[in-house]
């Protein structure tokens, strides 16, 4: 049995004869003669009572013919769908991202992505760069926009950097600073205790800044290495020391803090991490859509950096 035994069949159901159907159908009316009595023979019994032209379906059929409607509807629906999913419209895709680094444009790309891509079922996570490196490592994960790689897992995926975010310091809001420019030295704060984002969460993040204190001659005193950056601005609110954020964290604005620019200038890059290889077709609509958005994300982000207070000389 074929599909187009059951669209013969239908076809002259509904018709009520099979001149009609063979006009609907553009098919030779022996043709589909041929093709409902082979149905009838695989069947097993007679479909119509035939009286003159026209075609009665018989009561033993009707629940077939049910059957039949049914099965040629699934039929097109399973088409549509996959069509639909050769072009990255449906399917699943799993993103992981960095909250705090991701708020300023994250929320009004999925919302637009969804608009564009309503049947595709999206999973978000919300994680540190090492619990995205282990829930990619298990498959979890289609996606990542996360801080750079490793050498060793560049070896396994693709990246493209999403943006340059800068690094600025964090300070009491009560600390009266008298700066010759609109930034701050990183040696000016040798001698301050430091509230880092914790070395095992973000390995990258820690040395990045550890690494800056040393060019600048000094090895920085921390003291709290809180795993969240709320509780950081939180601690340097509540005077407990001084911290290095990238400028992402501005979105997480605490009126007892301040953010300062560097000099020198230091950034941290954002980057969108995949599959080294194929990937699947709704991953890659998600590249393609990330890429044709990407002045738009950096645009937000810089709006994010000039909208942070800055120290007057």
């Amino acid at each position: 049995m074929e599909l187009r035994h059951l669209r013969y069949f239908t076809a002259v159901v509904e018709c009520k004869g099979y001149r009609e159907a063979s006009r609907r159908l553009h098919i030779a009316q022996p043709s589909i003669s041929q093709a409902v009595s082979d149905l009838e023979d695989e069947l097993g019994l007679k479909l119509f009572s035939r009286t003159h032209r026209n075609a009665r379906l018989r009561p033993e059929a009707e629940i077939f013919y049910e059957d039949a409607v049914r099965i040629l509807q699934q039929a097109e629906t399973a088409i549509l769908t996959a069509k639909r999913a050769a072009q990255g419209k449906v399917g699943r895709l799993s993103i992981g991202f960095i909250g705090s680094a991701t708020l300023s444009f994250l929320p009004d790309l999925i919302r637009r992505y969804k608009q564009a891509y309503p049947n595709v079922k999206l999973a978000l996570h919300d994680l540190y760069p090492v619990e995205l490196d282990r829930a990619y490592d298990r498959g979890e994960i289609d996606i990542a926009i996360t801080r750079p790689l490793s050498l060793e897992r560049s070896k396994s995926r693709q990246s493209k950097v999403l943006l340059r975010d800068p690094l600025v310091a964090v300070l009491p809001r009560s600390r009266k600073l008298k700066l010759k420019s609109k930034k701050i030295r990183l040696a000016d704060l040798a001698n301050e205790r430091f509230i880092l984002f914790h070395r095992q969460g973000a390995p990258g993040v820690f040395d990045t800044i550890v690494g800056a204190c040393r060019s600048q001659g000094f090895s920085p005193r921390v003291e709290n290495e809180p795993n969240s950056m709320q509780t950081i601005l939180s601690l340097v609110e509540a005077e407990e020391g001084v911290a290095i954020v990238p400028a992402s964290t501005s979105n997480l604005r605490s009126n007892g803090i301040q953010f300062v620019r560097l000099a020198p200038d230091l950034y941290l890059d954002l980057i969108v991490a995949w599959r080294l290889g194929d990937i699947s077709v709704v991953s890659r609509t998600f590249l393609d859509f990330l890429s044709a958005n990407t002045d738009a994300i950096r645009a937000k982000a810089e709006h994010a950096l000039s909208s942070i207070a800055r120290v007057e000389s």
